[in-house]
């Protein structure tokens, strides 16, 4: 293994991320990527440098540009997109693989290495370099594809420029109050746990969401499911996920978070308005879980090649009968469990001929990013295109052991 720990082999990078990170400070947020090109123009004679961000479809990545060029196919001002689909490409072996990818030509070769920080596959560096790509400049893309997702990351708090990337779809305003509900990543990796979630949206949205936040010791995470429909679904979605984040922030255990949810509801949102959902506490240092049931279809469980539903008791939604005293029930795990939660958008109605047991038991060597966008997928193609109610699902995978650090150099780890 070589000095830098890179599990590939690979050299220690000559980017110098301390200088990297300088430029991309003294430029405009808009011009991270372009920033990242020039210096691996510097470092290793890149040309045709660019990043592409993985957009909300979950089947495509937007290839973002500048100065108007005449072959975009999307144009906000000067800025341009270009729709890549993922399906069958080699981009989408990046995406999926979290490998870099190399394509060799005559007089130089085309290098494809995946933006991702903690799991979260942020899109797509592609260049192209003369000659051959030895092991140095691989090493040293894919160490600058590594910065580049902290630096997007960083940098779309200031501009809605990576935003505008994403949203293939003009949004509806429910769908957009519900998109601020949602973390600012969609898959979090520990040494000890894989976590990723994805939200499809319905014509008229459902108020499903879903969050989490990892403490030194413990991670949280939750999915909601608010009733009704547009607007008013997603105000529903906005107090409980508001009151909830609050009482964890407050050091509030699960059963007191449920409650100010069930009062937060009540005291706002007035009678027959209710929530239903599920909040997750899992002990990193004890390994051991607990879960609130507020009403929700319980999660599958993917145990030893087998499937099955969790028994889990139901208290009654949030906000249906005020005063609820919420139950915290313990959540059993052991390494290698898969956990699968999800709404009732991908069991009900259209979708409701999803074998869901029979794709979460073929999922075991897949990401929990790539089960669960698979699996949302199935309940969208299931329903014509159209689902009728949002399409939710939080796939946690629970490696065990005692805390740790992740071991990575850059992308997914799939361990």
């Amino acid at each position: 293994m070589s000095p830098n720990n890179d599990p590939r082999g690979l050299p220690a990078s000559r980017v110098d991320l301390g200088a990297l990170l300088a430029a991309v400070e003294a430029a405009p947020p808009v011009a991270a990527a372009e920033v990242v090109g020039e210096v691996l123009a510097r470092t290793v004679g890149a040309e045709q440098v660019s990043f592409l961000i993985a957009d909300f479809s979950g089947d495509a990545l937007i290839r973002l540009g500048h100065a108007g060029e005449d072959s975009a196919t999307r144009r906000l001002g000067k800025e341009t997109g270009d729709r890549v689909p993922l399906h069958d490409s080699v981009h989408g072996r990046a995406l999926s693989e979290q490998e870099l990818q190399r394509i060799d030509e005559d007089g130089g070769t085309w290098l494809l290495a995946p933006v991702t920080s903690r799991g979260e596959a942020v899109g797509v560096l592609e260049l192209r370099v003369p000659g051959a790509a030895d092991e140095q400049t691989m090493a040293d893309v894919s160490a600058a594809a590594h910065a580049l997702a902290y630096i997007v990351i960083a940098n779309r708090r200031y501009t809605d420029l990576f935003e505008w990337g994403q949203r293939t779809v003009p949004l509806s305003l429910a769908a957009e109050i519900q998109h601020r509900l949602l973390p600012g990543a969609y898959t979090c990796e520990g040494g000890q746990f894989t976590l990723a979630a994805w939200l499809e949206p319905a014509g008229e949205v459902g108020g499903d969401t879903f969050d989490f936040a990892l403490d030194r010791d413990a991670l949280w995470f939750s999915m909601t499911d608010a009733m009704g429909h547009t607007v008013n679904a997603a105000l529903l979605a906005t107090l409980l996920v508001g009151s909830v984040r609050n009482g964890r922030r407050r050091g509030a255990g699960l059963s007191e978070q449920a409650s100010l949810a069930d009062t937060a509801l009540a005291e706002h949102a007035g009678n027959s308005q209710y929530v239903t959902g599920q909040l997750v506490r899992v002990d990193l240092t004890t390994c051991t879980a607990e879960i609130v049931n507020a009403g929700h279809p319980p999660p599958l469980r993917l145990r030893d090649d087998v499937v099955e539903e969790l028994p889990l008791a139901a208290d009654p939604p949030f906000g249906a009968i005020p005063g609820t005293e919420f139950h915290t029930l313990p959540l059993p795990l052991e390494p290698g469990d898969r956990l699968m939660f999800f709404t009732d958008g991908v069991i009900e109605r259209a979708a409701a001929g999803v074998d869901v047991r029979a794709m979460l038991a073929s999922s075991q060597g897949e990401h929990p990013r790539e089960a669960i966008q698979r699996l949302i997928g199935a309940a969208v193609s299931a329903s014509g295109g159209k689902l009728e109610d949002d399409a939710t699902a939080l796939c946690f995978d629970w490696h065990g052991g005692p805390p740790r650090d992740r071991v990575t150099d850059s992308g997914a780890n799939r361990s």
